[in-house]
C-alpha cells in the first residue's frame, strides 16, 4: 500500500468514527506519511479521543503531533512490555467447553454499500479540497430543501449588491472569532469569501446560534449589506438532519465489531484478542 492509499484509508477511518480532520491536521498527516504510518497515527489517536470526557468534533494538527511523539519514544517500551507480559501472564486453556449462543444461529450478512469500489482519489491536496466542495454542495443541497432558505444568493451577489439590503447566502464557516462579546465570522462559498459579523447587541436567540458555529460547518445566514464589504448577521439556520430510527436484532445475540486490529504491529494487544477469540 503506498503513501496515497494510506492516507486515503486514514481520512476514511476518520469519517467512518465520527470526526474529521482539519485542513491543519491533514496536511501535518501528509507530510509525516512519509515516516510513520499514517493509518495507526490516526487510529491511536482515535483511541485517545475515545477516552476523552469531551470529545472534539474535528481532529487537530496538536492531536496528531502529541501521538506521532508518543510513538517514537514509546515503540521499544511497548515491545519489551509485551514480551514481558507474556511471561508473567501465560494464556491458561479453559476448562469448560464453552457453547456460545449466537454460533447456532445462521448468519444474515447484506453488504448494502461497499465505499471502496467508489474511491477514486490520490489522497492528495487538491482530493482534500475537493471532498470540502463536494460536502459544500451537498449540504447546500440539503439547506435549499427548506423553503425560507430556496432564495438564497451567492457571496459574490451579496458584495455587489447596494448597501442597506438583506439577503441569504449558504457558505461554509473558515474561522470563528470571539472577542468583547462579538462574533466574526470568515465564511466563503465556491466563488469567494467575506466577513460576517454578529453583534453584541444582536438578539439572544441569534447569539445563542452563533455560539453553536463549528469550523467548516455549512450554514444559511440572513445578512445585511454594510456600505463596505462587512457583512452583519440578522439570522442563522441550520441544516435539517433527521433522526434515525435505532435498529434492534429479533434474537437477542450481540455483535462486537472490531476493525484495524494492527496484528503483527507493536500495539496488538494479542491477550485480549484471544479472550474474545481463543483461535486467534
Amino acid at each position: 500500500m503506498n503513501i496515497a492509499e494510506k492516507l486515503q484509508k486514514a481520512v476514511e477511518l476518520t469519517i467512518s468514527a465520527g470526526f474529521q480532520l482539519d485542513r491543519d491536521a491533514f496536511e501535518f498527516l501528509n507530510l509525516a506519511a512519509s515516516t510513520v504510518d499514517p493509518v495507526e497515527i490516526v487510529s491511536r489517536t482515535l483511541e485517545k479521543i475515545g477516552k476523552m470526557k469531551d470529545k472534539p468534533l474535528f481532529i487537530e494538527r496538536h492531536l496528531l503531533e502529541e501521538t506521532v511523539e508518543t510513538h517514537h519514544r514509546s515503540q521499544e517500551t511497548f515491545t519489551m512490555l509485551e514480551i514481558k507480559q507474556q511471561q508473567e501472564f501465560p494464556i491458561l486453556e479453559g476448562k469448560k467447553i464453552f457453547r456460545p449462543y449466537a454460533k447456532e444461529i445462521e448468519a444474515e450478512i447484506n453488504i448494502i454499500e461497499d465505499p471502496g469500489s467508489k474511491s477514486c482519489t490520490d489522497g492528495t491536496i487538491e482530493d482534500y479540497l475537493e471532498y470540502f466542495r463536494d460536502r459544500f454542495r451537498k449540504m447546500e443541497k440539503l439547506l435549499r430543501q427548506r423553503i425560507d432558505v430556496r432564495d438564497a444568493v451567492s457571496i459574490l451577489d451579496v458584495l455587489k449588491a447596494a448597501p442597506n439590503t438583506k439577503h441569504k447566502i449558504i457558505c461554509m464557516v473558515t474561522e470563528k472569532r470571539e472577542a468583547k462579546q462579538r462574533i466574526l465570522l470568515t465564511v466563503e462559498d465556491l466563488q469567494v469569501s467575506a466577513t460576517v459579523l454578529i453583534p453584541q447587541n444582536a438578539p439572544h436567540e441569534l447569539l445563542t446560534k452563533a455560539s453553536k458555529i463549528l469550523p467548516d460547518q455549512v450554514i444559511c445566514i440572513t445578512v445585511l449589506k454594510t456600505r463596505g464589504n462587512l457583512l452583519i448577521a440578522e439570522d442563522i439556520i441550520f441544516p435539517d438532519v433527521a433522526k434515525k430510527t435505532q435498529n434492534r436484532a429479533a434474537i437477542p445475540v450481540y455483535a462486537a465489531l472490531t476493525s484495524d486490529m494492527h496484528v503483527g504491529s507493536t500495539m496488538f494487544q494479542k491477550r485480549s484478542l484471544q479472550q474474545v477469540y481463543p483461535m486467534a
